[in-house]
């Protein structure tokens, strides 16, 4: 293990943004704790907005022919699937930004800035978690294993992306919502237009909370030259968050309005759209709570998007079922 900076004792293998008494403080063994640590399994909500956007595509391809046993396997494969290339894309990401995770406040004592880690040990933990994961995608159709190949362009690119752009963020929304189309279909056996929307409909949800959690970071950011929308936007922040909202919601409804559906009635689109609705509202609502010059109201806010995603979830699932 390499040499990494002296930790006062007691917190040395903790990072300040996970939440107190997770799962892996709490149970995992001491000799896993840096490795789990390093795949983000101490904090969930990444999990959980990767994931989220695979149940859309899943639910809005069932749409229009309804559910099959199989969708069972897919819905869990993708939530295994997400938690695995969520670490696999962190510990990736980690391993590139190492420098400057150890000039950020929120972030040098992560597991290879602290030394808790290896380079090496890092670079073989994520190919073990890449490789799980591509075990589960060559169990889905030609079209969604040519997705899943191709997604991995995205993950390598988006360290990187905030050293030459200041829309990192959309790099991250490209790589995270890639599960809209792969689990639509995996589903349909094609990707259409209305999967294309909600893809997008995801990219600018990404904007929406990585703006916010960008903005806890600005000054550590500002003094090393990394760039993100938050420090692009500045006080013009609300005003672009305000306007990420309308793009979702406005880009949701278009992809549940060009779907098929399996009735002629009114109820799948008005279930489907009011939780396009729903999801909007929680948006808006997190907006008027969140102060961007508190790094605690942004991170709370941040994490509280994963409910957001989760209500449209849900209103598309039960519409296929109607």
């Amino acid at each position: 293990m390499t040499q990494g900076p002296q930790i006062p004792e007691g917190i040395s293998d903790k990072v300040a943004d996970a939440p107190a008494g997770n799962w892996v403080d709490r149970f995992a063994p001491p000799l896993a704790r840096p490795f789990l640590r390093l795949s983000r399994a101490d904090r969930p909500i990444g999990t959980w907005l990767l994931f989220i956007p695979c149940l859309w595509g899943l639910a809005l391809a069932a749409m229009g022919d309804g559910y099959r046993a199989w969708d069972l396997w897919l819905a869990l494969s993708c939530g295994a699937g997400a938690f695995l290339m969520r670490g696999a894309g962190c510990t990736w990401n980690d391993i590139s930004d190492r420098k400057i995770d150890a000039q950020v406040a929120r972030t040098k004592l992560r597991p290879i800035p602290s030394g808790q880690v290896t380079v090496r040990g890092a670079l073989v933990w994520m190919v073990l978690q890449a490789a799980i994961a591509a075990v589960i995608l060559f169990s889905y159709n030609r079209v969604a294993v040519v997705l899943g190949v191709a997604s991995l362009a995205l993950v390598a690119i988006y360290p990187f992306a905030k050293r030459f752009t200041w829309w990192p963020q959309v790099f991250l929304g490209l790589a995270f919502n890639w599960g809209a189309l792969l689990a639509f279909a995996a589903h349909a056996g094609a990707v259409t237009p209305a999967a294309g929307l909600l893809y997008l409909s995801g990219i600018t949800w990404t904007l929406f909370y990585d703006t916010i959690y960008a903005h806890q970071d600005k000054e550590d950011d500002a003094m090393i030259g990394v760039k993100s929308t938050a420090r692009l936007f500045g006080d013009r922040s609300r005003g672009w968050l305000l306007g990420f909202i309308m793009a979702t919601v406005t880009l949701m409804a278009l992809a549940i309005i060009l779907s098929p559906f399996q009735h002629g009635d009114f109820l799948q689109p008005t279930l489907a759209l009011t939780g396009v609705w729903a999801f909007g509202l929680h948006m808006f609502m997190a907006l008027r709570r969140l102060d961007l010059d508190d790094p605690a109201s942004c991170l709370v806010i941040f994490r509280g998007t994963r409910n957001g995603g989760l209500i449209a979830a849900l209103f598309l699932a039960v519409a296929a079922w109607a």
